[in-house]
Order: C-alpha cells, then sequence, then structure tokens
C-alpha cells in the first residue's frame, strides 16, 4: 500500500475554519498526518521534508494552516496525479488581499542570487503547466525531494528575492520536473473572509466594468 503523510507548517494556532476542513477530509490508504511549528516556513517544510523521506512515504499533501477544502481534495489529486502521470499537482488559492490574485506563476526565472516572475492573467480551463505556484494545496511524490536535494543539496531554502515555495518550484524544475495545475479543485483562503475562485471572478468584473466606465469619461 502506497503511503502519503499530510504535511502542515504552522504557527501556534489555526483557524477554526482550516481546522473543521481537515477534521473532515478523507484519507487515501496509508495516511498521515504531520505538523511543524515554528515561525519560519522553509525549515518546518525542509523538517517535514525529511520525515516523509524517513517514514517511506511515497506522496506529500502539502497543506498550508490557513485553507479550507472540500472532505474528497486528497482523493481527487490522488486520482489525477496518478491517472496523468504527475509529479506535482497544486490546486488554485488566492491571495488573502487585494487584488485576491491567484498564486500561481508563468513565468519563473531564478538564479541562486535572486529571481523574477509573472503571474497568469487568467486562468486556463483544464489542467495546465505552471512555472510556480503557492504550497497551498500541492499533492506530489516524494522521490522529487530526493532528486531536488541530490542536485541543489537543499529543499526550501529560500532563493534571495523570494518565497520558499517558489524557490523549491525552481529546483524542481531545474531537474527535470514538471508542475501542472488542476483549476477545477475548490479552495478557500482564510483571510477577513475566505477567497475563493467565485469571489475573485466576481471581484475581477466589478474591477473590469469600474476600469470601463472610467476610461468612458
Amino acid at each position: 500500500m502506497k503511503k502519503t503523510l499530510i504535511a502542515i507548517p504552522a504557527m501556534d494556532s489555526v483557524p477554526t475554519q482550516f481546522a473543521q476542513s481537515l477534521s473532515m477530509l478523507q484519507k487515501v490508504e496509508q495516511t498521515a498526518i504531520s505538523f511543524n511549528v515554528g515561525s519560519l516556513v522553509y525549515s518546518s517544510r525542509n523538517e517535514l521534508t525529511k520525515r516523509a523521506i524517513e517514514m517511506g512515504a511515497d506522496f506529500v499533501f502539502w497543506l498550508d494552516s490557513d485553507m479550507v477544502f472540500d472532505p474528497d481534495v486528497l482523493q481527487r489529486m490522488h486520482d489525477t496525479l496518478e491517472k496523468e502521470n504527475l509529479d506535482i499537482l497544486t490546486g488554485v488559492y488566492f491571495r488573502r488581499v487585494q487584488p485576491f490574485t491567484p498564486v500561481l506563476f508563468e513565468k519563473l526565472d531564478m538564479t541562486e542570487n535572486g529571481c523574477t516572475w509573472k503571474e497568469f492573467d487568467r486562468i486556463p480551463e483544464g489542467l495546465f503547466e505552471v512555472a510556480g505556484c503557492g504550497f497551498g494545496c500541492v499533492l506530489m511524490k516524494t522521490e522529487v525531494f530526493i532528486d531536488v536535494f541530490m542536485k541543489h543539496q537543499r529543499f526550501f531554502e529560500p532563493i534571495q528575492g523570494t518565497g520558499e515555495d517558489l524557490s523549491f518550484c525552481w529546483r524542481a524544475r531545474d531537474c527535470g520536473y514538471k508542475i501542472v495545475c488542476d483549476p477545477s479543485i475548490p479552495l478557500g483562503h482564510v483571510g477577513h473572509q475566505i477567497i475563493t475562485r467565485a469571489f475573485f471572478d466576481t471581484f475581477a468584473k466589478v474591477r473590469s466594468d469600474n476600469n470601463a466606465d472610467t476610461t468612458k469619461r
């Protein structure tokens, strides 16, 4: 049986919305949950990665402690990962503050000294490849970590000018791995309000309409 580690970097407490989603999450095959509490996210991710490797997990399911998700999200992502023979699969979630853009990146150019990136202007339909993503809800094969470490001697350590998630994305892609997004996965991001795709689409339309009205004046 294949093993999956649900890996959750967290601070001292988590939002009740996340706790409720986690309590209702449907497990797959052999599933374990591991929190790592700490103020440095990259250090927590590194520690969780080491635990996954040590326990012999086949997959790591990353969840940020401010996410909201459906009970079947893990099963759905497992099904897609295996059906499409993918290595890294992410859902779509949105920033908690304006302009509420998706945490997805179309381009990501990076060296160990810094990086530049371009966000997606719109979300394509169906599965699509991304250059980088946030790690709020990501399912991936544990073997990716081993290859990344063999080549770069590190996992999530931030490259200057960017976060730990994009730094890892760049290293994984440098090792030949593709990162694929499934936009059909419904996710919420807990802020002062829960930011979902429906909220973002409405926000984007209102902003577009307002800009059009301003242009006409």
